[in-house]
């Protein structure tokens, strides 16, 4: 084992972490407000749930895109790429004269999450020896919490108390200096490797073919890889339905102020990143299904509160519960994917997966939107508590990896898909 195995966090995942902070501070400053954002703009509850219908279109192209270029040309190079697409997209939420024209934000913020988001799970996997690999997700996922706090906080109170534009002005000044040091990572990175793939070997359009073809194989192959897609692919539906509405309702319906929808956001923060890495030591120690049946026990708690509540203390209840199920699934999913996946595979097999549940998942907001009218405002939120008690036993029954290799690297892989996953990447 290398040195950098026998740490549990190395220094270049720490480098890397720095980063991700700082530019997620920028995204967690806007995005617990941006619905309300929207409406200030203009646009109608229905609207809303139209825009973001819309939005979530751009990343179908783009994720597979993310997660191949990851695999092919380097972790830290995607997200270079990725970071760039994001920081331009702030000039749109700057200067938008109306709700429409913040629209090729989204793209170019589609387009930041498919690069960055694929990588970063790879990443923090190829940093990390597969018997602590649930410890280093639990860290890099409490490290990676603080921008849950500070993000909605510094937002709300910047939004408050000057305007909206200024909470972007802020953020895109936070999130430009992240992608300066991520560029800079990037080409540190390229110089640096060793194992670069001499021009004209790679990207080739068989290559990708065959990649394509392995990592859909996990994707039907009726093993662990299915049945996290399917049970992935529920709560996505479920949960796609209402995190839009959320914000309008606290404000509309419940009374909230802006600092107080983010203290809110901040306070599940917290409770994941006190319990992360304990989540991230059980998962290692009891098995991932432990932690991730667990962790959605206790958001399904949660959002039976949230539903027959009306106070402020129930939503803090709330955000209580589903912090403390955030710290149990978070790591546990993360190790549990990376386990079932082979090494030169992962990021495209983060990409295929965001892209299969978007493609799903991709009229819920507006379908959302269309229930709080035609029936009531709380009546979407219902859903996800009924999605997540049906998806209990499943996950207990499937979520068992079988035994695997020094890397977890075939767990869940049907033998040809195997085969398959061996001679496309080499």
């Amino acid at each position: 084992m290398t040195e950098t195995k026998k740490r549990l966090l190395s220094p270049r995942l720490l480098a890397f972490m720095g980063t991700m902070i700082l530019a997620n501070i920028a995204a967690q400053m806007i995005m617990p407000l941006e619905s309300l954002y929207i409406q200030e703009l203009g646009a109608s509850v229905g609207q809303v749930g139209l825009f973001f219908t819309v939005a979530a279109i751009a990343p179908l192209f783009l994720q597979i895109l993310g997660g191949y270029l990851s695999d092919s040309v380097g972790r830290l190079q995607a997200i270079a790429i990725g970071s760039l697409a994001g920081a331009a997209a702030y000039l749109f939420y700057i200067f938008a004269p109306s709700w429409q024209w913040v629209l090729p934000s989204s793209i170019l913020t589609a387009m930041a999450v498919a690069f960055v988001a694929p990588s970063f799970q790879a990443f923090v996997a190829e940093e990390s020896a597969e018997e602590t690999r649930g410890r280093v997700y639990g860290v890099t996922a409490t490290m990676y919490a603080v921008v849950n706090i500070i993000g909605p906080l510094l937002g709300s109170v910047v939004a408050q108390e000057a305007s909206f534009r200024t909470m972007y002005i802020v953020a895109a000044a936070l999130y430009g200096t992240a992608a300066l040091f991520r560029v800079l990572m990037a080409r540190r990175s390229r110089k640096a490797s060793a194992h670069q793939a001499p021009r004209g070997e790679r990207d080739t359009w068989s290559q990708f073919r065959g990649t394509m073809k392995a990592v859909f194989g996990l994707l039907v192959g009726g093993g662990i890889v299915t049945w996290i897609f399917v049970s992935d692919g529920v709560r996505d539906i479920a949960f796609s339905l209402v995190w839009r509405l959320m914000p309008i309702y606290f404000q509309d319906i419940a009374g909230l102020t802006l600092l107080q929808i983010g203290a809110l956001n901040s306070i599940s923060a917290i409770v994941a990143m006190a319990l992360m890495s304990p989540a991230g030591w059980l998962s290692d120690k009891k098995g991932e299904r432990v932690s991730i049946v667990g962790g959605f026990g206790a958001m399904a708690l949660g959002w039976l509160v949230f539903v027959r509540g009306s106070l402020f203390w129930h939503f803090i209840i709330m955000q209580i519960l589903s912090g403390i199920g955030w710290a149990l699934v978070e790591p546990a999913y993360s190790s549990l994917i990376s386990k079932a996946v082979p090494q030169k595979l992962r990021g495209t097999a983060f990409g295929l997966f965001s892209t299969s549940l978007g493609l799903i998942s991709l009229p819920a907001p507006w379908l959302g939107a269309r229930l709080w009218d035609a029936v009531s405002p709380i009546f979407p939120f219902y859903i996800p508590l009924v999605a997540m008690v049906a998806m209990l036993p499943l996950m207990w029954a499937k979520f068992k990896l079988p035994d695997s290799g020094p890397d977890g690297g075939d767990a869940g892989l049907p033998e040809a898909t195997a085969l398959a996953a061996e001679t496309v990447v080499e």
